[in-house]
């Protein structure tokens, strides 16, 4: 018998109407000016053990950037584990490395679904191979470990990739962000890795004009910039100077390989001051 007394919401979905004016249009298609140095990357907040519950969390939150408050990242992770694997699974000398990223429904400013895209798995995939190379695999044979990291607030430069026919750079800077807090929480779970990895984007932006050169910076985002041409995302462990996932994407002339050389030389910047800041969050955490 059907409860008379609850009211049902629709059974399609509904979207509410958004009225904006001609002002607030205007200044959504504006863009801003990157205020800091070529290679100088956003201010980070990081802090560990924000989820008593899991074995390990972080919270990962990176400053806005221009006048309107434009991007932004804010990101959630808890690891889980290690683990005994069912026993009816067959027998793994290493452990089983389990990857989520989900964007939030409210992260972007395009409202994302309930079940993850091609796009968050992907970020899912090259997380994974960016852990696996830091962690220390074979002291937990038939174990496994899942780590889940929401992305509470995306870039809200999403918007201005779209309109340029590729939302790939925003997805870049939010998988630099998901190794650094992942990297951060398997560190608070005590997951024993041969160097705290961390990500750091490079990418190479042209003015509009056709005269004009273009320059590489690191950290970028795409209202900042007129067109970007190339960027890469790289994982890295300092202490080992290894790279351990390497996102490269975008078109580069062929007869000058030395701008992949420097394009990746740049991301290893930033990954390496990306860690900085993960060091000295792990350490105060330890003090």
């Amino acid at each position: 018998m059907a409860d008379r007394r609850r009211v049902n919401g629709p059974v399609g979905a509904t979207i509410p109407p958004v009225f904006e004016d001609e002002d607030v249009q205007v200044q959504a298609t504006q863009r801003t000016t990157r205020s800091r140095a070529p290679n100088g990357i956003r201010k980070m907040y990081l802090k560990t053990g924000v989820t008593p519950s899991a074995s390990g969390s972080a919270y990962l939150e990176i400053e806005t950037s221009g006048k309107d408050g434009v991007s932004g990242l804010k990101l959630s992770c808890t690891v889980h584990g290690p683990r005994s694997l069912p026993r009816l699974s067959p027998f793994s000398p290493h452990i089983i490395l389990s990857t989520h990223v989900k964007f939030a429904p409210f992260a972007t400013k395009q409202r994302r679904g309930y079940l993850r895209d091609p796009s968050e798995r992907d970020l899912g995939t090259h997380l994974e191979a960016a852990l696996r190379g830091a962690i220390i695999a074979d002291r937990w044979p038939k174990s496994g470990v899942d780590i889940i990291i929401s992305i509470i607030e995306g870039d809200q430069g999403r918007e201005t990739s779209g309109a340029q026919g590729d939302d790939t750079w925003d997805m870049m800077n939010a998988l630099s962000g998901c190794i650094t807090v992942a990297s951060a929480a398997l560190a608070d779970a005590g997951i024993d890795c041969v160097d705290t990895v961390a990500g750091g984007v490079a990418a190479l932006v042209r003015g509009s004009g056709e005269n004009d050169t273009a320059r590489i910076v690191i950290d970028p985002i795409p209202s900042e910039h007129e067109r970007i041409e190339a960027a890469c995302c790289i994982a890295y462990l300092p202490a080992r100077d290894e790279i351990t996932n390497l996102w490269f994407k975008g078109d580069m002339p062929d007869h000058d390989m030395g701008i992949y050389s420097e394009l990746v030389q740049q991301g290893i910047q930033a990954s390496k001051l990306a860690n900085r800041v993960l060091v000295e969050s792990l350490g105060e955490t330890v003090k």
